[in-house]
C-alpha cells in the first residue's frame, strides 16, 4: 500500500513537471509569435521609408540632411540582427526621431502637405504606428507573463532544470519615442 502511494505522488509530480514544462514552452512561443508581430510592422515602416522620402525629396530638395538622417536611420533598423530586442529598440528610437524630422519639414511646404500621395503615405504611417504600438505592448505582456512563471515559486524550479531564461522587454530609452509618429497637418 505505501508503495502504491509513493507510486502515486511520483506520478503526480511527474505530470506536474510535464504541465509547468509544456506551459512555459507555450508562453515562450507567444513571445516568438508576438516578436514576428513586431517584426511585419516594421517591414511595413521600413518598406513606407523610402517612398515618404522620396515624396518629400520632390518638394524639399534643399532639405538632403534630414532626408539623408531618414535613410542612415532606416538603413540601421534594417540591419538589426534579429531576435535583438534592445538593438531594434534603438534603431527604432533613432529612427523615429528622424521620421518626427522629415514630417516636420512638411509643415514648411504647403504643397506637399496637398500632395495626395503625401497625404496617403502620412495616413499609412500613422496605421502602421497604431499597429506597431500594440504590437509592442502585446510582446511586453506576454514577455511579462512568461518571465513571471519562471521566476515565481515552483516555477522557477522547472525553469532552473530546463534551461528556460528571462527574455527582454521591448523598451525605449527615451519614452517619448513610445508614442505614435505625430503626423498632423
Amino acid at each position: 500500500m505505501a508503495l502504491l502511494i509513493i507510486l502515486g505522488i511520483i506520478v503526480l509530480l511527474v505530470l506536474w513537471f510535464i504541465g509547468m514544462y509544456n506551459g512555459m514552452v507555450k508562453a515562450k512561443i507567444k513571445i516568438d509569435n508576438a516578436w514576428s508581430d513586431i517584426s511585419v510592422f516594421l517591414k511595413k515602416r521600413f518598406d513606407l521609408i523610402p517612398n515618404l522620402v522620396n515624396t518629400v525629396k520632390g518638394y524639399a530638395a534643399h532639405e538632403s540632411q534630414t532626408l539623408e538622417k531618414v535613410v542612415q536611420a532606416r538603413n540601421a533598423a534594417v540591419a538589426v540582427a534579429p531576435g535583438d530586442v534592445a538593438g531594434m529598440a534603438a534603431a527604432n528610437q533613432q529612427l523615429g526621431g528622424a521620421l518626427r524630422g522629415l514630417l516636420a519639414i512638411a509643415e514648411s511646404y504647403p504643397d506637399l502637405k496637398a500632395n495626395a500621395q503625401f497625404l496617403e503615405l502620412q495616413t499609412a504611417l500613422q496605421n502602421i504606428e497604431t499597429d506597431l504600438s500594440s504590437a509592442r505592448r502585446y510582446y511586453n505582456a506576454t514577455v511579462r507573463d512568461f518571465n513571471t512563471s519562471i521566476q515565481q515559486f515552483p516555477g522557477v524550479l522547472v525553469a532552473n532544470m530546463t534551461g528556460f531564461k528571462a527574455r527582454e522587454f521591448f523598451e525605449l530609452e527615451n519614452k517619448e519615442e513610445a508614442k505614435n509618429v505625430e503626423v498632423k497637418f
